[in-house]
């Protein structure tokens, strides 16, 4: 790609000017990761979790949750650190068994330091995976938490109508986790998603994820009318893309910066997936399922509050499948029972706030 001289000018200017005046940023890495299925060893009878077991079909014994959890915990320990020498501040999570598997991924070697908090709950999913969000206890101070759940509804047979007074069958999934805190002496609301598959196929089964938007507006909503000036971070592995109605229309996450109004939402996003980047991959086809989304403030120019600075997908060499069918790809678990990373890349921003 080539870079206009103009364009060039401009960004030498103004790191210049940054460099003249001496100012010096405060900067937190907030990242998600869609983790593929961090199960532990035992059988849970409320969940179908029978695959994830010693004597299941992937022979998921203690040896392979190990390197599972080896295996995560070097990557959370390098996302953003080409920027920032701390490892996320914030991270989201999602397709994690419970509370436990959590305990035992902030106790790895790689994680130990950062002395990880955990927010937590259990959701109503069929397979047994929630979301869950970790933070770094010296640097931000969690006021409150709630799991929201999603009610949708699954009309797809005449049994099924006559559910829930004529609703249909609930179709049981993630809850939303939304979590308010203090981070650097400032209010900042996280909200870790995990929106409904893709299961039946895209079209089927978009007016789930439609619905999981309409909750999460829903709750960005409130904290607005309670704060004009709130500063709200939605992120999770969304099953839709930034184009998709979901996101674009109920959601109404503009990709550009000069679109956003007061109150509105911008998705950094939608430029990754407009450049053909991914997160995971399909068919040879990559999308960003994965977002990060944030209200208006945070886009504003003022440094003295905690801003939004950039987003990335962290997507380094050893994440990657490196040979077989799905070369180039995110490395997953296999299905010979084989510990992967992930089918999903990790993806981050960082917030910077100008020194005193």
């Amino acid at each position: 790609m080539r870079i206009r001289p103009l364009l060039i000018l401009c960004i030498i200017l103004w790191n210049c000017t940054v460099l003249a005046q001496g100012k010096q940023y405060i900067m937190h890495t907030v990242a998600f990761y869609n983790v593929e299925n961090l199960f532990d060893t035992i059988k849970d009878p409320r969940n179908f979790d029978e695959e994830f077991t010693p004597n299941g079909p992937r022979g998921w014994g203690s040896k392979k949750y190990g390197k599972k959890l080896e295996m995560l915990s070097k990557a959370i320990s390098e996302i953003g650190t080409d920027e920032n020498v701390n490892m996320p501040t914030i991270l989201g999570v999602a397709e994690v068994e419970n509370k436990s598997v959590l305990e035992d991924l902030v106790k790895m070697p790689l994680l130990k330091n950062a002395d990880y908090g955990i927010v937590h709950y259990d959701s109503p999913d069929k397979r047994g995976i929630d979301v869950g969000l970790l933070y770094q206890k010296r640097h931000f101070q969690p006021t409150s938490s709630v799991n929201v759940p999603l009610y949708i509804y699954d009309k797809s047979d005449a049994k099924s109508k006559n559910e829930n007074g004529g609703k249909g069958k609930r179709i049981y999934t993630r809850d939303q986790l939304v979590v308010s805190g203090i981070l650097e002496g400032e209010e900042v609301h996280f909200i870790v998603n995990h929106w409904p598959s893709r299961s039946g196929g895209e079209k089927k089964s978009s007016p789930n994820r439609e619905g999981a938007a309409a909750l999460n507006k829903k709750i960005i909503d409130s904290l607005y009318k309670i704060n004009p000036d709130a500063k709200i971070i939605t992120m999770g592995d969304l099953n839709d893309g930034p184009y998709n109605k979901s996101v674009k229309e109920v959601l109404n996450a503009k990709g550009k910066r000069e679109e956003v109004k007061p109150l509105g939402l911008f998705n950094p996003m939608w430029q990754m997936s407009q450049d053909g980047l991914g997160t995971l991959a399909y068919r040879d086809a990559w999308d960003v399922f994965d977002q990060m989304i944030i209200s208006e403030p945070l886009i504003r120019k003022d440094y003295s509050s905690l801003r939004y600075y950039k987003a990335r997908i962290f997507n380094k060499p050893f994440l990657v499948q490196k040979t077989g069918a799905y070369r180039g790809y995110p490395l997953r678990n296999q299905s010979s029972g084989e510990p992967g990373y992930s089918d999903h890349f990790p993806v981050y921003l960082y917030l910077i706030k100008e020194k005193n």
